[in-house]
């Protein structure tokens, strides 16, 4: 017992890699805007940060509670199709008579909640694997929006609703709907990192049978962060159709590529386990700039998909292998006599 309790010891004392994964993305965000700003004209200008921060609204406020999915070790791709289904019932009930602004938006919440817990209850219930379950979704409540709108497009909200979707702070370019998506990261955040639920959350991405073995309701918790991704997706659809004054069955179609790829280009494990909110919420403002700078210099929007796809690769393929690269330093300084973390002679 003895080695092993030294062998624990000695892989605590190694050195890490300086910085985190969180600090690189954030340099990458810095060069990227230090780069563009100087090689593409427009990147330094208010009108360029304004429409950086009404495409990140959307994909921020998914990908919060997209990183507590992730994290346990489960996804949920269907959360572009539950956007685009509360578009195109937000619209219908506009188009049938509802006026009341609070009612269309609870109404629309509570259908995302809805949508949610469907997934929840395959998932958690039937024990089915996430990934199959919400490409199945994915498919249905996109096939259901255009059974409810068809090809047609509701298109005539009150002016006073579109522009309240995205008028800026007083004295900012920045809409004010990016104080929404700060609150919920600041809840978000609170829940992740600092309570009891938070340190369950990785837990059971580490290993949900020790997690239950341990009194952590799994199945329970996991329902709720289905419920909570489909709540705030069905929010970032009531944005989606006032910021374009449009509800349509084709809205948010392929946003959850994006949503995937800021989580875990933000630092989160596709695996489970690992990650944080604040390299996500960097990854989201990195993508948005990087594809908005990209079209101000004339790149071809199949382009803009490449670049998104291999940055989704990157995420993923890059922290496992610094990961193997540490782990191989660690078995070569185990192996080594005297070296620190070295294993004791017997």
């Amino acid at each position: 017992m003895a080695p092993e309790r030294q062998r624990a010891g000695g892989a605590r004392r190694l050195p890490s890699v300086p910085g985190s994964w969180d600090t690189v993305v954030i340099l990458a965000l810095v060069v990227v805007i230090v780069v563009g700003g100087a090689a593409i004209d427009g990147v330094a200008s208010p009108r360029f940060w304004r429409f950086v921060s009404l495409e990140a609204i959307p994909i921020a406020l998914i990908a919060l509670p997209m990183t507590l999915v992730v994290i346990t070790g489960e996804i949920d791709l269907s959360v572009a199709s539950v956007l685009g289904l509360t578009c195109t019932v937000l619209g219908e009930l506009w188009h049938l008579g509802v006026t009341s602004l609070p009612l269309l938006v609870l109404a629309s919440l509570l259908l995302g909640a809805v949508l949610g817990a469907v997934n929840g209850v395959f998932v958690t219930v039937f024990g089915l694997p996430s990934l199959a379950v919400t490409i199945g979704t994915l498919a249905s409540y996109r096939g259901l929006a255009y059974v409810v709108l068809g090809d047609r497009a509701v298109a005539d909200y009150p002016a006073a609703w579109t522009r309240r979707a995205i008028s800026p702070i007083p004295g900012t370019v920045i809409p004010w709907f990016v104080l929404v998506a700060a609150a919920l990261a600041v809840v978000f955040g609170i829940v992740l990192h600092a309570t009891p639920i938070g340190r369950g959350l990785y837990a059971m991405g580490s290993n949900a049978e020790a997690a239950r073995f341990a009194g952590i309701p799994v199945a329970r918790t996991k329902f709720w962060l289905f419920v909570a991704t489909g709540t705030v997706a069905a929010l970032a659809g009531v944005f989606w159709t006032f910021r374009f004054a449009s509800a349509r069955a084709d809205n948010g179609a392929g946003l959850e590529l994006s949503v995937v790829a800021a989580v875990l280009l933000g630092g989160v494990s596709i695996f489970g386990g690992r990650g944080a909110l604040v390299g996500v919420l960097a990854a989201v403002v990195l993508l948005g700039t990087l594809r908005n700078a990209l079209q101000l210099a004339d790149v071809p929007a199949n382009a803009l998909t490449i670049v998104t796809g291999t940055l989704l690769i990157a995420s993923v393929v890059v922290p496992n292998v610094v990961g193997l690269a540490r782990e191989r330093v660690r078995r070569r300084r185990a192996a080594v006599p005297g070296a620190v973390g070295a294993e004791p002679a017997p």
